[in-house]
């Protein structure tokens, strides 16, 4: 009997598959077909999590066939994050557009990237105030726990990491290592591998223009290729989010959610108004800030289902630099920095929420302004530690209260209603990244107007 409702309920996934093919096979807009799969993942969610109990064998099953598509398609994401951010960088230097202006670019970038997360440490800290959050008012039960102790025993050796070594992990010793993704901060060694081919480039082409030219035919031949397996990935999108969606529905457990509904309604606050400084610093740039949600919200809704910044990167990419008009070299540095530097929700929001409710299970005052000071600068220069020690919101935390002398062990309590604000604060991170972006472009005079003022209708993601 179980097999077969395992059975039923794949079908049921299955036909929804279909009815999202057909909308392809009818020339439906990508961005509707997008929205649908979120709703229909939503709605078929929900029906599972109503039949059968959080511990449902049928359910775990029924899951575990459905995370093929969803898991399968994050995979996919991953699988094209290195190649695409090595040899758009790399590319971007045989087209000549950052060159000139690598210092500013990269100067720009990182200072947004680090100055929007210490707007981020205050908007959480005021959320936190607000609200009254308070963690000895929070039930711990064994998960809760088990997790605390966890953190607490990673957290010996993170905080012993001193800040200069933090940066050194950022150095590519062995690239080809960093292909393979095996170090956490693999992502950005690529990117400064790719950076010093580029420089190499353009000093060959300066005394041996024949081959510089034989270079550039291969890197733009490549550049083609790969930005070809990135469109037939992104295809899968809607599929993607269908899967990812009715699997986080399925599986949430909405009564924790409702006991710690306070906590979760203050992150969702404060993320929220952070999305709006970034739409303000948008808006000072002299762009649309209306412009930027609607071209925006695809990868936005993306990186809030699936939770990863780095299965992001590649719709962040394509959506800077077909939608938003960011040229190539700005794009990829901004989302590649992004994912492990200056991330607003995971290393801004949510380290100072955590270090505002635990404070005065400690004696301390949160509202002292030396304590307030010291979180906003450790949040701000602990935001480039993350990338060294993993990347994450847990790592953020785990380096901000280490700094302030908190039990790292609390910020196990909130376990239970981690996904539901993971997929916020993994949007925000990916709002602040395309933010960096569109901004640096802006200031250095290179971004397309154009391209950014021209009707979304025009600009589909995954036929570019």
């Amino acid at each position: 009997m179980n097999n077969l409702l395992v059975v039923i309920n794949v079908l049921g996934f299955l036909i929804l598959v279909g009815l999202l093919y057909s909308m392809h096979r009818k020339k439906i807009s990508f961005s509707k077909r997008v929205f649908t799969g979120l709703g229909l993942g939503i709605g078929f969610g929900l029906i599972l999590h109503v039949a059968y109990s959080a511990e449902s064998e049928i359910l775990a099953q029924s899951v575990s066939w459905i995370s093929i598509v969803g898991t399968g398609y994050i995979k996919f994401l991953q699988m094209i994050v290195i190649p695409l951010v090595f040899i758009s960088i790399l590319g971007a230097f045989t087209k000549v557009t950052i060159g000139k202006n690598f210092g500013k670019m990269a100067g720009l970038i990182l200072g947004i990237l680090v100055g929007t997360t210490a707007i981020a440490a205050v908007i959480g800290i005021a959320s936190s105030m607000l609200f009254g959050l308070d963690a000895s008012e929070i039930v711990q039960g064994e998960a809760e726990a088990a997790r605390g102790l966890s953190i607490e025993e990673r957290s010996a050796s993170v905080a012993d990491k001193a800040l200069p070594d933090q940066i050194l992990d950022l150095l590519p010793a062995n690239p080809f290592l960093d292909f393979t993704g095996a170090r956490p901060t693999s992502t950005i060694g690529v990117v400064i591998f790719a950076a010093f081919l580029g420089f190499a480039y353009l000093a060959l082409r300066r005394r041996d223009e024949e081959n510089a030219n034989l270079v550039k035919k291969g890197i733009d031949a490549l550049y083609s290729l790969i930005m070809g397996v990135v469109r037939i990935v992104l295809r899968l999108t809607p599929y993607g989010i269908l899967a990812i969606i009715a699997k986080t529905v399925a599986t949430s457990d909405f009564a924790a959610i409702y006991s710690l509904g306070k906590f979760v309604l203050a992150s969702y606050v404060a993320l929220l108004v952070m999305f709006v400084i970034h739409l303000i610093i948008i808006t000072l740039s002299g762009l649309n800030p209306i412009t930027y949600v609607k071209k925006t919200a695809e990868a936005l809704l993306f990186a809030f289902t699936s939770r990863s910044s780095a299965g992001t990167l590649p719709l962040n990419i394509k959506t800077q630099t077909d939608r938003l008009g960011v040229p190539d070299g700005i794009a990829n540095f901004a989302g590649s920095f992004g994912l492990s530097i200056g991330q607003n929700g995971c290393a801004g929001v949510y380290p100072a929420m955590l270090a505002v409710m635990i404070a005065p299970t400690v004696g301390q005052n949160p509202l002292e302004p030396t304590f307030l000071i010291t979180l906003i600068a450790i949040v701000a220069i602990s935001s480039f530690g993350v990338a060294g020690v993993g990347g994450g919101a847990t790592f953020a935390a785990i380096l901000v209260l280490s700094a302030l002398n908190l039990p790292v062990a609390l910020a196990g309590l909130l376990i239970s209603v981690e996904p539901l604000i993971d997929m916020g604060r993994t949007a925000l991170n990916v709002s602040g990244s395309m933010t960096a972006g569109v901004t640096t472009a802006r200031a250095t005079g290179e971004l397309n107007r154009d391209i950014y003022n021209d009707s979304i209708e025009h600009q589909s993601i995954e036929a570019s």
